[in-house]
């Protein structure tokens, strides 16, 4: 199988993200307009809203301005209370509220 480029795979990453939006127009739009300005308001929601897995579910925003490290330190702090009063509830380690210390893009194979 050809080896496809990565660019290539994070458009087609973006594409479907956009694709299965709960708000995406089934019918489509009927000008480039409409779909500039559809396109505008998803790109706010996503940059500004939308909490990522990838990035410990801060917003891209958030993690862009550097407020992610006191996000990530509160919610440390409200699972290990909520552990303490009910332990019982709690089966498994407490969910990784770590700081990620980088986020690629594009990251570099590794040397074979």
């Amino acid at each position: 199988m050809k080896e496809l480029p990565v660019t290539l795979l994070y458009s087609e990453s973006l594409f479907r993200t956009i694709k299965y939006c709960s708000w995406w127009p089934e019918n489509g739009f009927r000008t480039i307009d409409e779909a500039r300005s559809w396109l505008s308001k998803f790109t706010q929601w996503y940059n500004l809203e939308h909490k990522h897995s990838g990035i410990k579910y801060v917003t891209p925003d958030e993690r862009h301005r550097g407020i992610d490290a006191q996000i990530l330190e509160a919610r440390k702090k409200v699972y290990r209370e909520a552990r303490k009063r009910h332990p019982e509830r709690w089966s498994k380690q407490l969910r990784d509220w770590e700081l990620i210390q980088a986020v690629y893009l594009n990251p570099e194979k590794e040397a074979a």
